[in-house]
């Protein structure tokens, strides 16, 4: 189950629409989705180029993106490819280059591009490199294109930046300290940029789901075929493009970080046993792809 806290306005505009039919938030706007090859960012930009958004489509495969941008101009949508790689920062300077000059401001923008690393400290002693690499893709490549877009956003008074999390954020689940560790600094600069452009009209949401059934999961063989559909999460993620809620939660995550609160060693010895219930997988222990 999942949380979406969001205002008493919002919610009224929602059933608005409903009752009249009126056309989506997103209808005319120009809409940046990152990682758009595949998974979560590909069904996302279907998605919002039905709902008569400009999709700006920014991945690292060109080829990829050109697929999704075909399929997108078939059923009558608009959309532009713009290959990038986030953890190139010149890169991703050039992209918002040239995404201002074409457009004069992204309207909103889907920080979705990932990289998640299942794999216990004690095998990561010698690996500094998964935290880099997964702050690079989840946090710096995030944040250098946030800053570079948001100016032009309080210039015209209006913007909404939604980031794909993970519920991990509240639980902290062992095995994933590289990944949550980046994915908790993008929640956290996330909520400050929103406070310091409040009086802009620029908001943010942080998405914080659950396991996703992706290629990102598929490494590890305890998540291989389980978790939400990419195109039910992609909804979800339209939802908070249009109603612009601060969070999006689950009931599960939620919970137990109200365990964490009230019960911080309790909750510590519940994931720890959990911790060694669970092996790593072949992958994580250099046994596999």
């Amino acid at each position: 189950m999942k949380l979406i806290v969001q205002t008493p306005r919002a919610a009224a505009a929602r059933v608005l629409r409903r009752v009249t039919g009126a056309p989506s938030p997103l209808d005319g706007r120009v809409v940046m989705i990152t990682g758009a090859s595949s998974g979560i960012g590909r069904a996302t930009a279907l998605a919002t180029a039905r709902r008569g958004a400009r999709v700006v489509l920014v991945a690292r495969r060109a080829d990829a993106l050109k697929e999704v941008r075909a399929e997108i101009e078939k059923a009558g949508g608009a959309a532009d490819v713009f290959p990038c790689d986030l953890t190139d920062g010149p890169a991703v300077d050039a992209l918002v280059a040239d995404a201002l000059e074409a457009y004069g401001a992204v309207d909103y923008l889907v920080n979705n591009a990932g990289r998640s690393i299942r794999r216990s400290l004690d095998l990561t002693y010698d690996r500094f490199h998964d935290f880099e690499r997964t702050m690079a893709v989840n946090y710096f490549g995030p944040v250098r294109l946030t800053m570079g877009l948001l100016p032009a956003m309080r210039a015209q008074k209006f913007g909404h930046v939604v980031n794909i999390l993970t519920w991990g954020v509240q639980i902290k689940a062992p095995k994933f300290a590289p990944y949550i560790a980046s994915k908790a600094a993008l929640d956290v600069f996330s909520r400050i940029a929103g406070r310091e452009a409040f009086f802009d009209n620029v908001t943010f949401t942080n998405m914080r789901v659950s396991t996703v059934d992706t290629a990102m999961t598929a490494p590890t063989e305890a998540y291989a075929g389980r978790g939400l559909s990419p195109e039910t999460v992609a909804e979800r993620v339209v939802r908070a493009l249009e109603d612009r809620p601060l969070t999006v939660n689950t009931l599960f995550a939620d919970a137990y970080e109200v365990f964490n609160l009230v019960a911080p060693r309790l909750s510590d010895l519940g994931m720890a046993i959990a911790h060694r219930a669970t092996k790593d997988s072949a992958a994580a222990r250099g046994q596999g792809g």
